[in-house]
């Protein structure tokens, strides 16, 4: 049986099958509902249902919680419709003309800045360029059905193999495989590109980005974006980590700070070492943010990494810095465990 969803305040509507998600309904008819797990386990495609009768699958409680469910709100990602409905959501314009594809593609490379990330390069076949926006991520296909997802760490505009940041997660399906039997020239497929985490170029405020562990990836993609695109709007990088040793591209950033002027690199650590020698920042990385801006009022903020880094900043930062939560823009990386 067919709904139709009408999504204010845009206007727009789509239909929606029972047996589908809203959002691979919304994705289906090119209607940009924002969106990251696809999982239900990170938040970003939650929204208000005005009428109507939906159910969710299963899904983080920290994605969703119990009041906000019992006050209306939805995963749009996880929720099927009973009823026509009507949502209230923010829809996100510029991926239209993008198409996403199933991919062969060859291991270029694999290279091991710290014990426990791998920077892999992969090679597309001849002839066969990647579109996608600077920020968006691709899922892996496994042998058993499910899937991996890992964002695009170099920028669109890059000739070459696509670079990912993956991080081992001990007893992952995916990441033990990469980490102790992925070799250079093996064989993997990826569809993409997928998300909604990608530069609001229309905007002139200044930004921050946010970023824990591997969250720096899509925000590399990004801010090399900008630099090719000489988009120079203020910007400063905070980025977080446990030990120096974890910061695993701390040299690539403070070089971007040292030859441009609008950028700045702000490294925090939460569990620095006596051997590093640490003399910078150090906590949590997103409450330097807020001492640093206790007002937020007039910045775009740009967060990717764990959820808890990240559900923290939107709540922080919108309660105590006076963000417009329409202004914080986030990728939320969920764990393989959260994927099963």
């Amino acid at each position: 049986m067919s709904f139709t969803v009408k999504v204010q305040p845009s206007g727009h509507q789509f239909q929606a099958e029972d047996h589908e998600t809203v959002l691979a309904a919304a994705l289906h008819h090119s209607i940009g509902l924002p969106y990251g797990c696809k999982n239900g386990a990170c938040g970003s495609c939650k929204g208000k249902v005005v009428s109507g009768e939906l159910s969710h699958g299963p899904h983080q409680e920290s994605a969703l919680t119990a009041e906000e469910e019992a006050n209306g709100f939805a995963l749009f990602c996880c929720a099927k419709p009973h009823s026509d409905l009507v949502i209230e959501c923010r829809e996100v314009t510029g991926l239209g003309d993008i198409p996403i594809k199933k991919v062969p593609c060859r291991v270029a490379s694999i290279q091991k800045p710290t014990r426990d990330v791998a920077v892999l390069k992969l090679q597309l076949p001849a002839n066969d360029r990647m579109q996608y926006l600077a920020g968006q991520y691709v899922e892996f296909l496994l042998k058993d059905g499910k899937r991996r997802s890992y964002s695009m760490a170099n920028a669109p505009h890059e000739d070459g193999p696509l670079e990912l940041h993956i991080r081992h997660m001990s007893g992952g399906v995916f990441t033990d495989h990469v980490f102790n039997n992925l070799k250079e020239r093996d064989i993997l497929r990826f569809e993409g590109p997928f998300g909604t985490f990608f530069l609001r170029e229309e905007s002139n405020k200044p930004i921050i980005f946010l970023a824990s562990g591997t969250g720096f990836a899509p925000i590399k993609a990004i801010i090399e974006h900008m630099f090719y695109s000489e988009i120079d709007r203020p910007m400063t990088l905070y980025w977080g980590a446990r030990t120096q040793a974890d910061m695993y591209m701390k040299e690539l950033a403070e070089q971007w700070a040292q030859i441009r002027p609008h950028f700045k690199f702000i490294p925090v650590l939460s569990e620095a070492k006596p051997e590093d020698q640490w003399t910078g920042r150090t906590g949590l990385v997103h409450q330097a943010v807020m001492q640093d801006h206790p007002d937020l009022s007039g910045h775009q903020v740009y967060a990717c990494g764990v959820p808890i880094m990240v559900d923290s900043a939107r709540r922080d930062f919108s309660a105590q810095c006076k963000l417009p939560p329409e202004e914080f823009f986030a990728d939320s990386f969920t764990s393989e465990a959260d994927q099963k």
